[in-house]
C-alpha cells in the first residue's frame, strides 16, 4: 500500500481524463481480484451498518433498498432474507454477475461518476464501503443524485475509511479519506440531515476504529 496523495481542497482540480482514469483503474482492480475479494469479505459482520439503515426507516417494509457498490451480493442477500426489497449496484462486472447470482436481486451496472438512477425510487441507500472512491471534487454531485433516488425522508447511510482528508492512489485504488466533520458537512449540503454517526469495529479504543459509520435522512 502506498501512501495517501495529497489531493486536498488546495490541489489542482483532477481533469475529465483523470477522473475516467480513477474509475477505469480502481474498477479494474476489483474485477481482476473479484474472487479474492469475495473470499476475504464474505464473512465480514457487517449487521451493526445494515441495522443502523434499517432501524432509521419509516413507513412499513419492505423497504426499497439501494445497495451501493453491492460487491459480490453479501449485504444484498442479508437484506432480501430479511424481507425487503434490494436493488445492487456495482461499477465491476465480475461483482455484478457474482451478486445477481449470489443474491437473486437486480443489479445495475453502473460507477459511481456516472449515476443514472430513478427518482424517488428508492427508501433507503446502503453505501458500504464505497463512496471514499469518490474523489471529493465529485462528491456534491453525487451526494445530489443519491439524494434525488431516495424518496421523502429516505436514509442514506455510509461507512467509509476515515483519515485527514487527504486524497489519492494507494496502489491501484483511488481513494478519499474524511474526518466525521468534513464527511458530514458535504453530506449536509447535499440535502441532508445527520441522524447518528459511530466509528467501527466497535468496542475498540478509537485508534483502532478507522471506519466512519455515518446514517442521514434526506430532506428539502
Amino acid at each position: 500500500m502506498g501512501s495517501h496523495g495529497s489531493h486536498g481542497s488546495s490541489a489542482p482540480r483532477l481533469a475529465p481524463r483523470d477522473l475516467v482514469q480513477v474509475t477505469d483503474v480502481t474498477i479494474g482492480h476489483y474485477d481482476d481480484g473479484a474472487d479474492e475479494f469475495w473470499a476475504g469479505t464474505r464473512g465480514h459482520d457487517v449487521s451493526q451498518n445494515r441495522d443502523a439503515l434499517i432501524r432509521h426507516l419509516e413507513g412499513r417494509p419492505p423497504f426499497r433498498i439501494l445497495d451501493l457498490g453491492c460487491g459480490p451480493g453479501r449485504d444484498l442477500a442479508a437484506f432480501r432474507e430479511l424481507g425487503h426489497q434490494p436493488t445492487g449496484l456495482d461499477g465491476a462486472q465480475r461483482f455484478c454477475e457474482m451478486a445477481r447470482g449470489f443474491a437473486g436481486c437486480p443489479v445495475l451496472h453502473q460507477n459511481l461518476l456516472e449515476l443514472d438512477l430513478p427518482g424517488k425510487a428508492f427508501d433507503g441507500v446502503f453505501a458500504n464501503a464505497v463512496l471514499f472512491h469518490v474523489p471529493t471534487q465529485e462528491l456534491p454531485r453525487v451526494l445530489r443524485e443519491l439524494h434525488g433516488a431516495l424518496d421523502e425522508r429516505g436514509v442514506f447511510f455510509s461507512s467509509n475509511p476515515r483519515g485527514d482528508n487527504q486524497e489519492g492512489w494507494q496502489g491501484d485504488r483511488y481513494g478519499a479519506y474524511h474526518d466525521h466533520e468534513t464527511w458530514s458537512g458535504l453530506v449536509t449540503a447535499a440535502g441532508f440531515e445527520e441522524i447518528e454517526h459511530y466509528y467501527r469495529p466497535p468496542d475498540r479504543p478509537r485508534h483502532q476504529q478507522p471506519w466512519l459509520a455515518t446514517v442521514f435522512r434526506r430532506v428539502g
